[in-house]
């Protein structure tokens, strides 16, 4: 759990968000490279306006990828840095048809379908069994991003696949283009 609820900082940082003219990256600079991710409002909006005001709230500067998985996905976006915790918020689930293949952007959650927050992760392999299970709501933007990605799921893990060494998100920051 975080002790600061950021629903109203995402609320204002998104106000003026049009998925219906603009395209939405999110641009993550981490000890080991950097990455671009790919937004698709068109089938989780709620989602993608989440991960937007959060980013520009300021919220993942600074926070680690706390779960690593070769062969599967890369996670961060949690406050503790142990997967516990989250923005103060709940989303709901948007699930869709996007399958959930290398360089997909998905968001993490507990047992319950409605239980996301901040937490997200991206694929580094095909892992069709989360599809229609987990949100997705983007993807790496291009091959660069993807092999850097890949890269961070290759970095030596401990208990809780856990990375020996932190793999901090120095900040993540989101582009608009037209």
């Amino acid at each position: 759990m975080t002790s600061k609820n950021y629903l109203d900082e995402v609320e204002k940082a998104t106000e003026n968000l049009d998925f219906e003219n603009k395209q939405y990256d999110v641009e993550v600079d981490t000890s080991l490279g950097n990455f671009t991710l790919k937004l698709n409002p068109k089938v989780a909006p709620g989602h993608c306006r989440n991960m937007i005001g959060l980013a520009k709230s300021g919220f993942y500067d600074g926070l680690l990828f706390h779960r690593i998985i070769d062969g599967f996905m890369i996670q961060g976006g949690c406050p503790q840095g142990t997967g516990t915790g989250g923005p103060g918020y709940q989303i709901q689930q948007e699930f869709n048809p996007t399958p959930h293949r290398a360089g997909v952007l998905s968001m993490a959650r507990a047992q319950n379908p409605d239980s996301a927050g901040s937490q997200f992760f991206v694929c580094v392999a095909d892992a069709t069994f989360l599809d229609n299970q987990y949100t997705a709501f983007g993807e790496t933007k291009d091959d660069e991003s993807l092999k850097v990605v890949q890269s961070i799921g290759k970095v030596a893990t401990g208990a809780n696949d856990r990375p020996v060494e932190d793999v901090v998100m120095k900040s993540v920051r989101v582009v608009e283009y037209d």
